[in-house]
């Protein structure tokens, strides 16, 4: 099941609330004979995630859940060490694997010893998985909508990347987006412009590219905001004078708009902006942001990376979520 982005949890008594996991969609199964661990897109996981295999002991014949496999270090979920997991070397996988190990959290039931569970409600969906699947990690749910409230904010800092919504009274509709929804919390961060990224040159801006000061004084490079047409004139106005002087700087991203590599030129670090993101990932913005003012009664100096980062809140932990 695919899942609606949308601005506002829904109300009412048919709603189930769980914290959206970030990390990779995974089905594991065992219908044939051996376990397997399927992507969203029948992908096989399992090679990547040897770690994963004694899961094949929890889970009777003929079984499947659907669920997320992440990785936590510190309390914390790290999508940058997912991603290092898709290599081709299985003698680093292994290490990786001993290492960091990725766990798998379960968050619905499609079959059970045979049984086709996917074809009944979420809510009965729910108590067979509460029934029958403890011994393996599982999501967090809830029916109370103030709770779902509070794990938007409360489970940012530990790498949870929103709450998903899903209807209680819907069996399980693959492929599909009726009866699930997401939210994500709205952020938003102040960056210095630190350079630009030529549409055309030397009056057509693609984008803007984005910095934050760390602790030392030196400025980051963090990302890029796109420059939509019907600002751009006002954009530029304030931009391209900026580019007389400019320190000499260079930004290292693939540029998002196809064709080749963009242009691209600094400015002098002078002008603020409020941009808005999703989610921040090895120091950058995962995804492009999206401008939403300049910010002329702030100094740039004051655009830190300690305004950015969630502060993680005492006791709350990847671990202590999954033993609620």
């Amino acid at each position: 099941m695919e899942a609606e982005l949308v601005r506002e949890l829904p109300e009412g008594d048919g709603w189930q609330y769980e914290p959206k996991w970030d990390g990779f969609r995974g089905v594991l199964e065992n219908l044939s004979t051996d376990l397997r661990l399927w992507s969203r897109n029948a992908r096989p996981l399992l090679r990547y995630f040897p770690e994963l295999r004694p899961l094949g002991d929890l889970l009777p014949p003929r079984s499947a859940l659907d669920g997320e496999i992440v990785i936590e270090r510190d309390g914390v979920l790290d999508f940058d060490a997912m991603q290092t997991r898709l290599h081709p070397a299985e003698s680093r996988i292994r290490k990786l694997a001993a290492e960091i190990p990725a766990r798998f959290v379960a968050f619905d039931v499609l079959v059970w010893k045979g049984d086709e569970v996917w074809r009944l409600p979420l809510s009965k969906r729910r108590s067979k998985l509460d029934r029958s699947a403890r011994r393996f990690g599982l999501s967090p749910a809830t029916r109370d909508r103030a709770e779902a409230l509070s794990w938007l904010e409360r489970f940012e800092a530990i790498g949870l990347d929103g709450v998903v919504a899903k209807r209680l009274d819907l069996p399980y509709l693959p492929g599909s987006r009726d009866g699930v929804v997401k939210v994500k919390p709205e952020k938003t961060a102040d960056c210095v412009v630190v350079g630009l990224r030529w549409k055309s040159r030397p009056d057509r801006i693609a984008t803007l590219l984005l910095g934050l000061y760390r602790d030392d004084g030196e400025l980051d490079y963090v990302g890029s905001a796109a420059v939509a047409p019907a600002r751009h004139a006002e954009i530029a106005r304030r931009v391209l004078p900026l580019l007389e002087k400019a320190p000499e700087r260079r930004f290292s991203e693939p540029n998002r708009w196809g064709g080749g590599e963009l242009e691209e030129a600094p400015v002098r670090p002078e002008l603020v902006v409020e941009v808005r993101y999703d989610k921040v990932q090895t120091n950058r913005f995962r995804h492009g942001t999206k401008l939403i003012r300049f910010r002329d009664d702030k100094d740039p100096a004051q655009c830190t990376w300690r305004g950015l980062r969630p502060v993680p809140r005492r006791g709350v932990t990847v671990v202590s979520l999954l033993e609620r």
